[in-house]
């Protein structure tokens, strides 16, 4: 007769602390799972951008060129003019006049677009290539619409014509007048900078990535 065989001893419990400890399997209900990076949320999708990037250009254009129209013709200095019945002549040789209504229209137009890149930062923190080419267009509608409103409501274009009406040596208003077509870009880059300026130091962050939790041996980490 042989002996019984002898059963196998009990595995070693070893203590969750031991460093020698195998790492944990997955499959069993007492095993950790380990999880990677959150994933970053996905965006509003690129329909809503264009519709949002549509909607900022046509309010910039309308509603923002209409208003720097209207405080480009209400705060631009008058240039006099003076007629002696042959010739039209401007009443100060040495006026800023004509100097102070490009000015003015430039810095309007800095104010512009400083205030619509801080709406639209506002409003949509996340940015995004539609809307910053939104700002751009926008800013250069918006910008020519006020000069063109601006000429519209001021004097009129006819100089002959109104140094006729008013008389020999009477002073009149020349026509409102932008004589540096570049103050038409100051709203347009105004507001390109302004944004990225906004996005970079207040924008979202993407989240830092986690460590899974597992070095190089598979063994976890704390």
């Amino acid at each position: 007769m042989t002996a019984p065989l002898t059963p196998p001893p009990p595995p070693h419990n070893q203590s969750p602390d031991d460093p020698w400890a195998p790492p944990p399997t997955g499959g069993g209900s007492g095993a950790e799972t380990w999880y990677g990076p959150e994933e970053p949320p996905a965006g509003p999708g690129l329909r809503t951008e264009l519709i949002e990037a549509a909607v900022v250009t046509v309010v910039m254009a309308l509603v923002g060129g209409a208003l720097l129209g209207i405080l480009w013709w209400w705060l631009a200095p008058h240039v006099p003019l003076v007629s002696d019945g042959s010739a039209v002549y401007f009443k100060e040789t040495e006026g800023e006049q004509a100097v102070g209504v490009d000015g003015t229209f430039t810095l309007l137009a800095l104010g512009a677009g400083a205030l619509s890149a801080l709406v639209v930062f506002l409003l949509r923190r996340r940015g995004g290539v539609p809307l910053v080419v939104a700002l751009m267009v926008g800013g250069l509608l918006g910008a020519v619409l006020a000069w063109r409103l601006g000429v519209w409501l001021g004097p009129g274009t006819d100089v002959a014509a109104r140094a006729k009406e008013v008389g020999r040596g009477v002073t009149f208003s020349a026509p409102l007048k932008l004589g540096a077509k570049g103050a038409l870009l100051v709203w347009p880059f105004a507001g390109l900078l302004v944004h990225l300026g906004l996005t970079a130091m207040f924008g979202p962050r993407d989240p830092e990535p986690r460590s899974s939790g597992v070095d190089k041996d598979g063994y976890g980490v704390a």
